[in-house]
Order: structure tokens, then sequence, then C-alpha cells
């Protein structure tokens, strides 16, 4: 469900629908209930004006002085009857029951006694019945009053059709409401979407609308990524256009140098120095731009363990240990993070002689990433500066290309960091990466 509006709209409905069912059971229930006492009020009134004019002669017949009130009990078969049971067993009914009688009556029961019963045409009746004793010590005269349950009943499904249709009315209208509400809400939203839309066809430089206070800074915050991501697209073609003029001349001369006969070698290894000189340079300011444009945060310990994972398959002789904190982020670009700790930790492999160990310290604002190995550490009279030079291989027995350390001494530097080679505890090389926790990532490069 990829609707707000219809999101939003289910779960009013549903909140709706179970608050107001329950309103209503409550409602309809306490009605009901007020109904059917009304009911057994009347069945009491009635069965104790029936008991106060029944009369027993001498040979245990029962009579009555005079009926209880009410011509529903002398129309025949009308849901309105009582009877009484004399000591001797007679019975006697009221004119609405014609030939027939109520249900057996239970004896032997304290007080008013409620049950439900089938009346002579199989109506549901609500009986109220009570036994009588006599002054004489004979047996108790018994009394019993029925109503019929259906006008109540049929009162009880009219009020629920009524409540029900009331209380439909009304979720349906609060549901209603609650839509038109989040529609209307939702409006800024649809408006900044339209703007996007024109901006990125062109129609307009940037958002710039008036919004409610909770999604102004939204607005504001894509203008800001609208502006950075202008300047970064306005700044990668004055670098590709300064990059192209800048290698012409060089370029041509190059050609020119190699075409000559016999070539001039001289002058085509200098402007293949310059040529090398320009691509750094416009390659730095092409990092420094993607650095301002900002980097995620990565965990160092969950790459420095990918890395060792896959040098581990390489260098089975080797034993690779790291050690750091797994909660210590940094602010830096994956990609060129990973190339450096590869540099790193494999020139690391290709001169340790049985271990090497990596560990990550966070100190302050920043990072320290310490790559030390148990080999013969830096040539005698080498110096670390010399060591991370483009191009020194301090073994030429050993692959690689003499990149490995000065990529990651200047992935480092424009990262805002720095790296050190100094002789480690075991006596090898320990290089030790610098970074800045909070700021700009890294960027490329490749081996030593």
């Amino acid at each position: 469900m990829r609707s707000l509006t219809l999101r939003l709209a289910l779960l009013a409905g549903l909140w709706v629908a179970a608050g107001l069912g329950g309103a209503a059971w409550f409602v309809t229930g306490i009605v009901t209930a007020q109904i059917e006492a009304a009911l057994e009020a009347r069945l009491g009134a009635v069965l104790d004006s029936l008991a106060a004019a029944v009369e027993v002669d001498a040979a245990g017949q029962a009579s009555l002085a005079r009926s209880p009130a009410g011509a529903d009990f002398e129309a025949p078969f009308s849901g309105a009857y009582w009877q009484v049971t004399g000591p001797d067993g007679g019975v006697v009914t009221s004119r609405s029951l014609w030939d027939q009688s109520l249900p057996a009556a239970s004896r032997d029961h304290a007080g008013v006694l409620l049950r439900q019963a089938t009346g002579p045409r199989g109506e549901p009746l609500l009986m109220a019945e009570r036994d009588l004793l006599l002054p004489d010590g004979a047996a108790p005269l018994h009394v019993a009053v029925a109503l019929s349950r259906a006008a109540t009943m049929a009162e009880v499904a009219r009020l629920q059709r009524g409540l029900g249709l009331v209380f439909l009315l009304l979720g349906v209208g609060l549901v209603g409401g609650v839509v038109l509400q989040v529609v209307v809400g939702l409006a800024p939203l649809r408006r900044i979407r339209r703007a996007l839309a024109e901006v990125r066809a062109g129609e307009r430089e940037a958002l710039a609308m008036p919004a409610p206070s909770e999604i102004a800074p939204l607005v504001t915050e894509v203008d800001a990524l609208i502006r950075q991501n202008r300047d970064t697209v306005a700044m990668a073609r004055t670098h590709l256009g300064n990059l192209a003029h800048a290698l012409k001349t060089p370029i041509a001369v190059l050609r020119n140098a190699l075409e000559a006969s016999p070539p001039a070698i001289p002058v085509a290894r200098a402007e293949a120095a310059a040529l090398d000189r320009l691509v750094q340079h416009h390659l730095a300011r092409a990092r420094s731009a993607a650095l301002a444009a900002g980097a995620a945060e990565v965990a160092p310990l969950a790459l420095v363990e990918e890395v060792a994972q896959a040098l581990r398959r390489l260098f089975r002789g080797i034993a690779i240990t790291v050690q750091g904190d797994a909660r210590a982020r940094l602010r830096a670009d994956a990609q060129d993070l990973t190339e450096m700790l590869g540099n790193l930790m494999e020139n690391a492999c290709q001169w340790a002689g049985a271990t090497v160990t990596v560990t990550i310290a966070a100190e302050g604002d920043t990072m320290r990433i310490a790559v030390e190995d148990d080999g013969p550490g830096l040539t005698p009279g080498l110096a670390a500066g010399d060591a991370m030079a483009r191009g020194v291989r301090l073994d030429e027995a050993k692959p690689g290309s003499g990149l490995g350390l000065a990529i990651v001494r200047d992935l480092a530097a424009l990262a805002g960091g720095s790296l050190e080679l100094a002789e480690g505890a075991k006596g090898g090389l320990r290089a030790l990466l610098v970074l800045p926790r909070r700021g700009a990532g890294a960027t490329s490069g490749a081996g030593r």
C-alpha cells in the first residue's frame, strides 16, 4: 500500500469502525435492558394484582374477585395471559388463553420466578410466577402471568437498525472528513512534487515556494541540494574544459616529438611528465569537488574485515589479525577507504613474515588505522618520505608498481588526513593512516 492517503483513510476507517461499533453495542445493550426491564416491571405489577384478587373457598377451589385490568387479557390469544392453580389442582385462566393453558408451572420456589416460555400460538413469552401460602396450611396457591416478547423483540430490532444506520452514516462522515483532511493536508507535498518535476524539466531554477512550517525545512534542503548539484555540474564542466585545453598542447608536442626522425625521447619524456602532472592536478580538483558533496558514514572495522577476508585467500601463510571498536564510524567514501586499506594491508602481507595486525582506534576527531607487519621493515638508509614517492619499489623481486603508498598518501591528504610510516613493535613496517572522523571522505588509486 504505497498511497499515504489510502493508508490513513483505512486506518481511520478501522479506528472509527471499532469505536462506533463499540458505542453502538453499548447503547443498544443499555436501551434493550431498559425495554426488557419495563416488560418485567409490568409483569410484576400484573402478578401482584392477580395475587391480590385471588380467593379460595372451603373446598379449595380458586376464583378471582376481579380480573386484572387490561383489555388484552380478554382478547383471545392476544399475547397477555394469566393463570391460577388452586390447592385442589383446579386451574383458572384468563379469557385470552381460550381453551389453552400456560406451560406447566414451576413449584417449590421462593419469591417471583421469571422464565421464558412458548405461548399458545408459538409466540415467545416472558412468564412471572409465584406460590402463595394459605393461612390454613393447605397446599400453596400458584399464580402465573405471561406477556408476549414479540413486540419487545420487534422494538429492539427497530432500535438496532436505527442505531446501526445512524452510526454507519456517522462513521462514513468521519472517515470522509479524515480523507478530506488528509487530502487538504498533503496538498503542499503535491505542489512540491509538481515543482520538482518542473525543476527537472528545466522550467524553473529551484522550488522557492512557500510551505507550511512542518515541511518548510524540506523545501529549503531540496533547494540547497539543487544548488549544490548545479554547482557540482558547473564545476565538472569547467574542470573538463580546463583539462581538455591544458592537454591539447602537451599532446601535440608529444606527438611531434614521437613522429620526428629520430624521435626526440627527452622531449617526449618531459611532455609525458607534464601530462601526468596535469592529469593528477585535475584529478585532485575533481576529487575535492566530489568530497565537497559529502560522504556517508562507514564502519572502518567492517571494511577492514572484508579486505582481510580477501587477503587471507591470497596469502594463506599470513595470519591477519583485526582489532578495534565495531561501533566506530567515519565519514568517508567507502570505495576510497577500501582502496587505501587494501593497498596498506596487501603491502604488509607481501613483506610480512607470518603476521599482520590491523588496529582501529577513534581518538577525538580522528580515526587512526595502524597496519603493522613482522617483516624486515624499511630498507636501511631509506626515509619514510622516499618510500611513499611515486614509482619507488623497495624490492624489485616483489610484485607491484611502486604506486601503492603514494596513492594512499594522496588519498589521505585529499580527505584531510595523513599517512605515517615508522618501525613497528615487531621490527616490521608500521603504516599509520590518520583520517578526520567528520569531513570529506576519500577517492581512488591502486598497488605498491
